[in-house]
């Protein structure tokens, strides 16, 4: 599909013709010296002022305009074509929503995926049917409103109805909860996607103000979706200091990844303050060994003092390593200056305050060499027994519990039963007995995590229902979502009793399987309804 022509570039057309008036006035006034006698009048100090405050707005000016130019001539080109490349639209007002679309843009390129950039008024309903996947940043004007340069494409596309069911898609939308139709516009884009059959790769995630913490998550679904964890943080990272007060390993003989359950406190003592559904996200460090080979191999000094006084290799532990060409010809401390820290690692919380510690589950992955993941190698292998974690906290209010008493049905697999075992904890603690746990692992023997408790808050009467699948367990592999769609009848009960639906857990496979026999078994509309209304929720990853 050709492009359409760029937009008229109206600041650099409005400087143009304001210098153009400027030039007229100023021949206007000379043309009116030369036919008086000139004389020299001091115009006063005010005067000068004036003067000198007009010739600096005019540089300013010129300055502006030469510096948007500059920045338009840097800025990375994502003109993917085809149904593979990703399309990233953004519907902007003040820059901000444009400037988020370009680091997704990047970060999906970078990581050798192709991506079309579009302004979303050169969205139409071509480009969507065209495009395999979508990623839209959009803000809210107003009351709801969509910003002015979406405004055509409200009216055009939102307004009739697509067949969009190949359209797998997420939206970031920006907003002010001060206004009462908080990310009204990112709500209704998401709402009419949903209705046109597209498949939401993740839930929405909605800005407040710019919060730093939601921009992380985006910023982490990106990297997931692009295949790469190992991007920067868009925005320095502030941690905390923790202490890993425990970790025992919960499925010895899997055949899986080794699973740990792991136990920390913070090491100021400060209230621990959170809510089921929260995330942590860690700061992963290199092993004090692979540090070591690096600088061998470098021919480097590890107690050479960088930054703050700080020994290059403590140093080199919690940032990205440089290419070796990147060391040539500059000392320790300028190219140490230029290093990256490590990004960060999400993880669902799995207990709440009243536990005394922040609890995670964290499965061991591996390369195909054999050498631990960053993160959760650092968190099960690396870090020793009362060993100091940079952690900090992330309001994930998305997936907070429910308010009121209505029924809820928990539906997870692998390290997802953490965050649902939050909330079951925070459900007992509030008196809710009517919840439905669907949950799948490889095999019951080595991969019922927490299965003590679990089995306990069922005898007790906390889970009313309980719906295990171990895939491994028998000859067909069975699949929590299968699980699902045998429960149809029972969740369309649940659902009409005012129940709602939590998902927690792999990001490829089963949520979209899930989704799927959700649909099959409420029906899209009323799945759709449910999403609209907040009790249907999604923490994948």
């Amino acid at each position: 599909m050709s492009e359409s022509p760029s937009p008229p570039d109206w600041p650099a057309r409005l400087g143009n013709a304001g210098v153009l008036l400027l030039l007229a006035a100023l021949a206007w006034l000379a043309a009116g010296l030369q036919s008086r006698e000139l004389a020299w009048t001091d115009p006063g100090l005010q005067r000068w002022l004036a003067a000198a405050a007009a010739v600096v707005a005019y540089v300013a000016f010129c300055t502006m305009i030469h510096w948007r130019q500059r920045r338009r001539q840097r800025a990375p080109a994502f003109a993917a074509t085809g149904s593979d490349a990703i399309l990233v639209a953004y519907a902007s007002q003040t820059g901000m929503a444009e400037d988020l679309a370009r680091r997704t843009a990047a970060a999906l390129s970078e990581a050798g995926g192709g991506v079309r950039l579009l302004a979303i008024n050169r969205v139409d309903a071509q480009v969507l049917r065209d495009s395999s996947q979508a990623l839209f940043v959009v803000s809210t004007y107003g009351e709801g409103d969509p910003p002015d340069m979406a405004a055509g494409f409200a009216r055009r596309v939102l307004g009739k109805d697509q067949a969009l069911a190949s359209l797998r898609y997420a939206v970031l939308a920006l907003g002010d909860s001060s206004y009462a139709q908080f990310c009204g516009f990112g709500r209704r884009l998401d709402a009419w996607l949903r209705h046109q059959g597209a498949q939401s790769l993740f839930d929405r995630i909605e800005v407040d103000n710019a919060e730093p913490g939601a921009l992380r998550h985006w910023q982490h679904q990106v990297g997931v979706l692009a295949g790469r964890s190992d991007q920067a943080d868009w925005s320095t990272p502030h941690y905390a200091r923790w202490r890993l007060q425990a970790r025992a390993q919960l499925n010895p003989g899997s055949a899986g990844g080794a699973c740990f359950h792991l136990a920390l406190v913070p090491e100021d003592g400060t209230e621990l303050a959170w809510q089921a559904g929260d995330v942590a996200e860690i700061g992963p460090r290199h092993s004090a060994e692979a540090v070591r080979q690096w600088l061998q191999r470098q021919g480097l000094d590890g107690n050479a003092v960088v930054a703050d006084g700080e020994p290059l290799a403590a140093f080199l532990a919690r940032h990205q390593w440089p290419q070796p060409a990147q060391l040539e010809g500059r000392s320790v401390a300028q190219w140490a200056a230029q290093l990256k820290p490590l990004p960060h690692r999400e993880y669902s919380i799995a207990s709440i305050p009243a536990d005394g510690r922040l609890e995670l589950l964290v499965r061991q992955w591996r390369s195909e060499d054999g050498s631990l993941g960053l993160g959760s190698g650092w968190l099960t292998a690396v870090a020793a027994d009362g060993a100091g974690i940079d952690l900090r906290l992330r309001t994930n209010s998305h997936f907070h519990m429910p308010a009121g008493p209505c029924p809820l049905i928990l539906i997870g697999n692998g390290t997802g039963l953490a965050g649902l075992r939050a909330l079951l904890k925070a459900r007992i603690a509030a008196g809710q007995r009517r919840n439905w746990l669907l949950f799948g692992e490889r095999n019951r023997r080595s991969d019922y995590f927490f299965e003590a408790e679990i089995e306990g808050w069922r005898e007790s009467g906390w889970l009313e229902r309980v719906d295990l699948v171990f895939s491994r367990d028998q000859a067909e592999k069975i699949y929590v979502q299968q699980r699902v769609g045998e429960a149809a009848a029972a969740l369309a009960e649940w659902v009409a009793a005012g129940a709602c639906i939590y998902v927690c857990g792999s990001l490829q496979g089963m949520a979209p399987a899930v989704d799927a026999q959700l649909r099959a078994a409420l029906g899209a509309e009323v799945l759709e309804q449910l999403a609209e209304q907040g009790r249907y929720r999604r923490d994948v990853y």
